[in-house]
């Protein structure tokens, strides 16, 4: 029954940056994709992001609840993509995400969410193919509540990704790029002192969080200043419980969704755009969204290359 953003990043503050020119070769990237930095270049995008549902799984149970209406999730999301060497680039984010209900009375959240820093490493590149290892961390970074869902803004859990992705790229400019990953996920704590899971009443305000999986597939066009891809991404909990009947969701449930959608990127020099789109297909103790993004980039040097 919560929203399909799963944005996360890291708060960017007193970074003082040498700006050294054009960039030839103007790409940014995210942690899921095959696209690197140049070795002491940066970019900084700031994405908007609008989520929306008015069905949602309860369980498998596909339904509406006249007292939410329309639910929807919305975030601003600064980033920072740094190249450290050609083939190793560190990400850094940090949403700020509200929610809002069209009908009923339940108290709309907003606040910083979780932020978040990951390493993409390359560590096979050849003939078009490559191989990349990505792991990532979050932490919360203020005191949201996380078990007033759907309102909640996040799980107020910290987390550790291990990422694998692989991907082929043609010299027509096409390419396909898949991925699996697994994150772990810390207990939580509550301001109550039992609740339900699984059945089960638990006498305690600690809370075990289920650990979560992903996979993806993505095909799409990369020249020049273009880029444009179709994927597909599957998520899932590795376990927990159900919603239960005419119940809110909860941090312990096991949410599931496929996600279908697109993207594309305009970036002729240091200053780009780009766009998402995505629609929930299937899905099981969450909701049935669709969400739009919109961002902007700017790519620059943060130190002089050194003179011969």
């Amino acid at each position: 029954m919560i929203s399909s953003l799963h944005q996360k990043g890291l708060r960017l503050l007193g970074i003082l940056l040498t700006i050294a020119g054009p960039i030839s070769s103007a790409y940014a990237q995210m942690p899921n994709d095959a696209i690197y930095m140049g070795k002491k270049t940066a970019c900084l995008a700031v994405s908007y992001t609008h989520s929306s549902w008015d069905q949602y799984w309860e369980n498998s149970l596909k339904r509406e609840n006249l007292n939410i209406g329309t639910h929807t999730t919305q975030s601003v999301m600064p980033m920072l993509a740094v190249g450290i060497t050609k083939n190793l680039n560190a990400i850094a984010a940090l949403p700020y995400v509200w929610t809002q209900t069209s009908a009923g009375n339940l108290k709309w959240q907003k606040g910083f969410q979780d932020a978040s820093l990951w390493l993409k490493y390359r560590f096979l590149n050849k003939s078009g193919f490559s191989l990349h290892a990505i792991g990532g961390a979050s932490i919360p970074t203020t005191n949201y509540i996380p078990d007033f869902l759907p309102m909640s803004i996040g799980l107020q859990c910290k987390t550790a990704t291990a990422r694998l992705l692989a991907s082929y790229r043609h010299q027509s400019g096409i390419y396909l790029t898949a991925s699996g990953s697994y994150i772990f996920r810390s207990k939580i704590t509550i301001d109550r002192d039992s609740y339900q899971a699984d059945g089960k009443l638990y006498n305690t305000n600690k809370v075990s969080v289920p650990n979560a999986y992903d996979a993806s597939a993505r095909l799409g066009y990369l020249k020049k200043a273009i880029q444009a891809e179709g994927f597909i991404e599957y998520g899932a909990c590795d376990g927990g419980d159900n919603i239960r009947r005419n119940d809110m969701p909860f941090p312990t449930n096991n949410m599931r969704s496929t996600v279908v959608g697109v993207y594309a990127k305009f970036q002729p020099k240091n200053i780009g755009v780009n766009a998402r789109a995505s629609h929930v297909i299937s899905g099981q103790n969450m909701g049935q969204s669709t969400a739009f993004s919109v961002g902007v980039l700017y790519q620059f040097r943060y130190a002089k290359e050194a003179k011969n």
